[in-house]
């Protein structure tokens, strides 16, 4: 078993300013809303006369909690074909109109303006975009043209945890300084009808369009929503083929392996521990783990892993059923709905996703 990394020294340890605070989170979602019974309908029209065992496929549909999803483009816009050059196309658009409203919605959340951001860590895994989004998009709001700007690409469903990590590291090192974390993804754009397999009908089942952004920062002069404590990353070694994207010339396709459940089951509760030992929460006892969710099947596997009481991942649920899975942001929505229901002394933020990997940020309340 590898051994977890253990805390560096803190050199800003005795000082105020050693302490990260979340000081603004912010959520939004694309304006077309896509009824779980209709994205039912049209996969059945779009795959059921090309695969022999469909029916038995297409009770994924009613399987995944989901109700609704959102997206950037109408249901009827799948039902054209659309290569590559479309496709990103239309993600440079949806995403620029996407990040611009929940970026602004942060900002005053936390009763700031563009120009009191020093940094912007941007995550988003479901387009190519150079110049990046938020090269594409800050300017033109009045963000300062000095900016820090990191535009991650490749976290897949653990950007949100590993965002927010990385904005704490930013802030740490440079004290003071307030740091947006947005991420984004538009997953519907891999919607693909040029093929038929399990893993395009459960994608498709599955997975939706949304936003979040955070501003973190070690300053003390507004409320904070929460402390971000410590963090911490694991990859599981020749994992690889679990999860990702392959790529071609008509889209971006989704692998996910049918593995994924009893992975998770046999290998996560090792790696939890570990990670609870390092937050130190036999010392401070953990009120909640706020995780990712990236499934029913993987939902449940985390409940009965980590012997979680019934209903201990009601948020995740929540937003699995308004939402559906939007990758990277739905960590955050998830966090949302725990602080607006008071967020427990001290939790745990957890995610999945490619490499494989987890992330984990400890997070200590408002009154922590």
């Amino acid at each position: 078993m590898p051994v977890l990394p253990q805390p560096t020294a803190d050199v800003s340890a005795h000082s105020p300013q050693s302490l990260v605070r979340l000081i603004a989170l912010a959520t939004a979602v694309p304006e077309h809303r896509i009824p779980q019974s209709v994205a039912a309908e049209r996969a059945r029209v779009f795959f059921g006369h090309r695969m022999r065992d469909y029916e038995r496929l297409a009770g994924v549909f009613d399987s995944t909690g989901i109700e609704a999803r959102y997206s950037v483009c109408p249901v009827e816009w799948f039902e054209s074909p659309h290569g590559w050059s479309e496709r990103n196309a239309a993600y440079l658009a949806g995403a620029a109109t996407l990040y611009e409203r929940v970026v602004m919605r942060a900002l005053a959340n936390a009763t700031l303006v563009p120009r009191d951001i020093d940094a912007v860590i941007t995550v988003s895994s479901t387009g190519i975009a150079t110049p990046s989004l938020e090269a594409r998009v800050l300017p033109a709001l009045g963000f300062r043209p000095d900016i820090t700007r990191v535009p991650v690409f490749g976290l897949g469903c653990a950007g949100g945890v590993s965002g927010l990590a990385l904005a704490r590291r930013l802030a740490l090192a440079e004290p003071g300084a307030r740091v947006l974390v947005v991420a984004l993804e538009l997953c519907t754009l891999s919607f693909r009808l040029d093929r038929a397999t399990k893993a395009d009908i459960i994608a498709t089942s599955l997975f939706g369009d949304g936003a979040a952004a955070a501003i973190v920062t070690t300053r003390d002069d507004r409320p904070a929503l929460a402390t971000l404590r410590d963090a911490v990353e694991h990859q599981w070694p020749k994992t690889l083929d679990i999860m990702g994207w392959s790529a071609d010339d008509i889209a971006l396709g989704v692998i996910l392996s049918r593995s994924l459940p009893a992975f998770i089951a046999k290998n996560y509760r090792p790696i939890f521990e570990r990670v609870f030992e390092r937050f130190d929460c036999s010392a401070r006892p953990l009120g909640r783990v706020i995780a990712h969710p990236g499934g029913t099947r993987v939902l449940d596997a985390i409940e009965s892993m980590l012997a979680l009481p019934s209903g201990g991942l009601d948020h995740e649920r929540s937003v699995m059923r308004d939402y559906g899975n939007m990758s990277s942001p739905t960590v955050l929505f998830v966090l949302e709905r725990a602080i607006a229901a008071g967020l427990p002394q001290h939790a745990m933020l957890a995610a999945l996703g490619p490499g494989f990997t987890a992330s984990f940020v400890a997070l200590d309340g408002p009154h922590g």
